[in-house]
């Protein structure tokens, strides 16, 4: 899954038991070559959000473009303030912003949201990142 690393880290599973759900589920719709732009590439994906589901601090080395499809989100990347974005409010990452939250704002509904990355072709989508912003 190009955008797996984006699905939080989940605890680990004891024998017998059966594992937690995922916090967001990730679609691939389409991986394309970029015309024009030797060795870059743009994958466009959907991720979907459970209630109160969130991932973990990580960054992308590309562009990104999100564009909330329903329900509500939280989104920030260090240095810059937190924000909430509804249906049809977009969210935008550079090539060096850690995106240190990521969450579904609402505890009780989903929220899906449609992912627009350009990124170095073959390279992963997203990278997690430590407590101290470091890869």
């Amino acid at each position: 899954m190009a955008f797996g690393t984006l699905i939080a880290a989940l605890p680990p599973v004891t024998y017998g038991a059966a594992p937690p759900p995922p916090d967001a589920l990730v679609k691939e719709l389409m991986t394309r070559d970029v015309v024009g732009a030797s060795g870059k590439e743009i994958n466009l994906l959907t991720v979907e959000y459970l209630a109160a589901g969130a991932s973990l601090p990580h960054r992308h080395n590309a562009q990104v473009f999100v564009y909330v499809l329903e329900g509500a989100v939280r989104m920030q990347v260090a240095g810059a303030a937190p924000v909430t974005l509804g249906p049809g409010q977009t969210f935008y990452e550079g090539p060096d912003d850690i995106h240190t939250v990521s969450a579904n704002a609402s505890k009780t509904k989903v929220a899906r949201f449609l992912v627009f990355i350009v990124k170095d072709k073959g390279a992963p989508a997203s990278s997690p990142v430590s407590q101290a912003g470091q890869l």
